[in-house]
This record gives C-alpha cells, structure tokens and sequence, in this order.
C-alpha cells in the first residue's frame, strides 16, 4: 500500500488499529458465515416450533443498544461467566482480548448477513430444488448443487455487509474488551481514544475517513452484487 501513500499517511498507532480491525471483521465474517447460511436457510425453508423465537434472537442485536450487547457477552463470555469460566479451563480467552472483539462484532453484524442471505434464499423458485429432490437427490445434495450457486452472490453481499459492519462496531466491543492499545483498539476505539487527547483530532480525522472508503466501497460493492442477484433470478 506504499504507493497510496498511505503508510507516511497514517501513524503507527493508527496503522495498528487499522490492522486490528481488518484482522477482527475478516475472522468474524469468515466464523460467522457458515452459521449465517445455516441460519438463512432455516429461516427461509423450514417450518418448526420457535422459528418467530429464533428470527428475533437473530435480529435482537439490531435492536438492543449496543452496550447492552456488550454487556450480556461480559457476563457470559467472561473469565467468571458461565460460558467463559468453561472455556478458560482450556486456554479460550475471549473477554479483553481480539478474539472477544471478533466475537462482538460477529453478534453485531449476524443480522445483516443472515438477512442478506435469507433474501436470497428466498427469491429461489422453490420448484427448482423440488425437481432435485424428485429426482432422488438427498437434500444436502440439492443444496450443495441446486441452492448453493444461486445463492452465491447473496452470500457473498451478506459477508461483505457483515465485515463492514465488524469493522465500525464500537459499543458492545468496547463494553465487552475495553480499549487496550495493539489488543482491543479498533478504528472505532482509536477514533474515540484520539478525541479524549489534545492534538488528536487529526488521527482521529484520518481514521474516520478510512472508515468512510471502506465502508462506502462495502456498499457499492453489495449493491452491483445485489444487482447481480436480482438480474439472475429476473432472467429464470
């Protein structure tokens, strides 16, 4: 990226908080995506008791303030959380570390990709994996060979919404992992680190102008693939 200029650009500790948040949203995007189609599907496909009571859970990050969310992963993802204290026992850390990170902003940005997803799912004619499935596939294999290409670009607009979305969570992250400097701080975190300093409020311009590219090319990037989408389930 030298030749953007951009390393005599930025600092070193806005150049750390950038890499930290690439380093959370691709792990979070990339964990949460097969759970995220999983979910789609089954919310998209499936008839079962408590289908209204999963929809909501999913979109309840949408919803609740942030630090909320934040709040709810300490106590449950904490060193004495019910979940964390299990995991704690075996080396898995998540609270005050990137990984927790990661594990907010993966929550924050569920929504998002699911319904991406979902919405794709369902502009599938139904009668197309029906005749799969007439003609001795399993469903899995229908899936795989009938619903999963068609859905692809859905798939792929879901991811990138959620990684953009990872990448300017800030409530339920700082809530949950604080703001430690090469550990926790995010753009978001930095941005807000650099406001409460004198002298700071042109790293934090440099930063919030990042966010800006990435997030602004994130969603021009979904809307020609939701074009795409719409063009192929137009020309069936």
């Amino acid at each position: 990226m030298d030749w953007l200029g951009l390393r005599d650009w930025l600092g070193p500790d806005e150049w750390r908080a950038v890499a930290l948040s690439l380093q959370v949203s691709f792990w979070a995007t990339l964990v949460s995506l097969p759970l995220g189609v999983l979910t789609a599907y089954a919310l998209a496909r499936w008839s079962f008791p408590g289908k209204q009571i999963l929809n909501g859970l999913v979109h309840l990050p949408l919803i609740l303030p942030p630090v909320v969310t934040g709040y709810i992963l300490l106590l449950t993802f904490g060193t004495r959380g019910p979940v964390g204290s299990v995991l704690a026992e075996v080396g898995i850390v998540f609270a005050f570390r990137w990984t927790g990170a990661a594990l907010a902003a993966g929550i924050m940005a569920f929504p998002l990709m699911v319904r991406a997803i979902r919405l794709s799912i369902e502009a599938i004619d139904p009668k197309l994996e029906e005749a799969s499935a007439t003609l001795g596939a399993s469903p899995a294999w229908v899936f795989l060979t009938v619903t999963l290409p068609l859905v692809l670009p859905g798939i792929v607009v879901g991811a990138i919404l959620a990684f953009a979305k990872a990448m300017g969570e800030f409530g339920a992250t700082i809530t949950f992992v604080s703001n430690i400097p090469g550990e926790t701080r995010t753009i978001p975190s930095a941005i807000y680190a650099f406001l409460q300093v004198p002298g700071g409020e042109g790293a934090a311009l440099r930063l919030v102008i990042v966010s800006i590219v990435v997030a602004m090319g994130a969603l021009l990037l979904s809307e020609v693939l939701g074009r795409r989408v719409a063009e192929r389930v137009g020309g069936r």
